[in-house]
């Protein structure tokens, strides 16, 4: 009955995880890649690449989520013009966009900001000096001259 096909999706999604953590993965990234499934990646990947392409400011997001909520309050202090991808709705195409992201960028967290189709981080964090996340960059003074170097904020 249902029972078996409860525990055949455990089992698969258990081994989605361990591949992904002997892959190199940290239990959130492996996390992500397991809540995601069997998804076709290459697809996924230019489904990501289509989105960054398609707007000057762009923020994948959970609606839920006090980071992503953060985010889009002080892009519109700041009159940023942004895109936003939910990865909530669905969860089904979100969960492997997530995955993709964590891969691409070397985080899984939302929101996942990029700018000028550059990653920048989230809301108060990123991966490095290159991406600390638009808070760090509003205090630096960076984030106003990148939104408007790609015409994401009207001088």
């Amino acid at each position: 009955g249902d029972g078996s096909s409860f525990l055949d999706n455990v089992t698969k999604t258990y081994g989605i995880f361990q591949k992904a953590r002997s892959d190199g993965y940290d239990f959130k990234q492996s996390t992500a890649i397991a809540l995601a499934g069997e998804y076709d990646a290459d697809a996924v990947k230019a489904d990501i690449q289509e989105q960054i392409d398609s707007a000057p400011c762009v923020l994948f997001t959970w609606e839920a989520s006090p980071a992503c909520k953060k985010a889009i309050k002080y892009l519109d202090v700041a009159g940023a013009k942004y895109k936003i991808v939910r990865l909530d709705d669905p969860w089904e195409d979100g969960n492997p966009i997530r995955a993709e992201l964590g891969k691409k960028v070397g985080r899984s967290s939302v929101p996942c900001i990029f700018i000028g189709g550059e990653y920048v981080g989230g809301f108060d964090g990123g991966v490095g000096d290159e991406s600390p996340g638009i808070l760090e960059m509003a205090f630096k003074g960076t984030l106003r001259e990148k939104l408007m170097a790609v015409g994401a904020l009207d001088a």
